[in-house]
C-alpha cells in the first residue's frame, strides 16, 4: 500500500439505525487515520463508536458520506484479508480446541499467518489443547484477538478487546497489542478503560451524541479539560473556618476537599491558586496535577447536549455498547 494512502478515510459521513432509522447514531464524521497509527475512539454508550467501527468494517454502508479503507472499499478489503477484527459479539464454536478453532479459520484465508505464532501472540499456547467451552471470558477474548490477526492484516480494529479480563490479564494483552504495532499495523480500538487508552494510544478519538467532540495526540486532548488539580498541606490548627476563608480568595475553586489537613480542589488558574495558597502562612506540600483523560471524557462527553435518539436507553445496530 501507498504510504499515502490512509488506512481509513471517513468523509462527512452519516448513519441511522433502529427501526425505520430513527436514531441518527453518526452525524457528520469526518477522520484521516494515517498508517501505522495507534488511535483510541472513545464516548459513552449511544455515542456512535459502535456503529462507525460496524461501517469501517462493511457490516453496514453509511446512510450518507464515504468510508474508504486502505484505498478500498471496506467490505473488499475485508475480503482480501488486509483488515482482522475483533467485536464484542461472535460466537465460537464451543466443542473445538483452542487450536481446531484457528485452525479452521485459517483455512479461509489465502496467506494466513503460521498457527503456531498466532497461538503465541495471543498467549494461548498454554491451553492450546483446550476445549473454547472450558475458557474464561477473557481467554475466549483473547481467542477472538488470535482470529483477527490470523490473516496478517493491515489494519486492526477492537472493539472493546479487554472485556472479561482481570487487571492482569489486560496488561498481558496489551503487550501482545505493542508487538503488533511494532510491526507497523494500524490499529483503531474502542475501550471504556481509558487508562488504556492514555497508555497505550498515540491519537484519541472522542465521541458524543455521534459527533467527534476531540480528536488529536493525548497530551492535546488531556489538556481540553480545562482545569488542573491542586492541593496542599494546611497550617497546622487551621480550622474549617479559616480554611473556608482561603478558599473564598482563591480564583474559581470547585471539587473542593479537606481532608486531615489536606486541600485539594480543581481550578483553571493553577498558577494563580499556586501563588495565593503559597503566600498564605503554614502552607506547604503544594501539588499541582493536570487534568486526566477522564476529567477530559468527563468535560466533553457532559457537554455533548444533543441526544443520538429519542431516548437515552435506545440502542444500536449491533450492541448497546456503542
Amino acid at each position: 500500500m501507498n504510504e499515502n494512502t490512509p488506512a481509513i478515510s471517513l468523509d462527512e459521513v452519516h448513519q441511522r439505525v433502529g427501526p425505520g432509522g430513527r436514531v441518527h447514531a453518526v452525524r457528520g464524521v469526518s477522520a484521516t487515520i494515517r498508517p501505522g497509527e495507534i488511535v483510541a475512539l472513545l464516548g459513552p454508550n449511544g455515542a456512535g463508536k459502535t456503529t462507525l467501527m460496524d461501517m469501517v468494517l462493511g457490516l453496514t454502508r453509511p446512510a450518507q458520506g464515504r468510508v474508504s479503507v486502505l484505498g478500498q472499499t471496506p467490505r473488499a478489503a475485508v475480503r482480501a484479508g488486509r483488515v482482522g477484527a475483533e467485536l464484542q459479539t461472535g460466537g465460537l464454536l464451543p466443542d473445538l480446541t483452542v487450536r481446531d478453532t484457528i485452525r479452521m479459520i485459517a483455512a479461509a484465508y489465502r496467506d494466513p499467518a503460521p498457527v503456531g505464532q498466532v497461538l503465541e501472540d495471543a498467549q494461548l499456547t498454554e491451553i492450546a489443547n483446550r476445549r473454547v467451552k472450558a475458557c474464561s471470558g477473557g481467554e475466549q477474548q483473547r481467542i477472538r484477538f488470535a482470529l483477527a490477526i490470523l490473516p496478517q492484516p493491515d489494519l486492526l480494529v477492537l472493539d472493546e478487546p479487554t472485556t472479561g479480563m482481570d487487571p492482569s490479564a489486560r496488561r498481558r494483552f496489551w503487550n501482545a497489542m505493542a508487538s503488533q504495532a511494532e510491526r507497523g499495523r494500524t490499529i483503531l480500538f474502542a475501550t471504556h478503560y481509558l487508562e488504556e487508552a492514555e497508555s497505550f494510544a498515540e491519537r484519541i478519538i472522542m465521541m458524543g451524541a455521534g459527533r467527534i467532540l476531540a480528536d488529536g495526540p493525548v497530551d492535546e486532548v488531556r489538556s481540553l479539560a480545562q482545569f488542573a488539580h491542586v492541593s496542599c498541606r494546611l497550617p497546622a490548627g487551621m480550622g474549617a473556618d479559616g480554611a473556608r476563608c482561603l478558599v473564598e480568595a482563591l480564583p474559581e475553586a470547585r471539587e473542593v476537599h479537606v481532608d486531615t489537613g489536606r486541600l485539594s480542589l480543581a481550578t483553571a488558574h493553577s498558577d494563580e491558586t499556586a501563588r495565593v495558597l503559597l503566600a498564605h502562612d503554614g502552607v506547604h506540600d503544594l501539588q499541582i496535577r493536570q487534568a486526566s483523560l477522564d476529567d477530559a471524557f468527563a468535560a466533553l462527553t457532559d457537554s455533548a447536549a444533543e441526544p443520538v435518539g429519542p431516548s437515552s436507553s435506545t440502542t444500536e445496530s449491533r450492541s448497546a455498547a456503542a
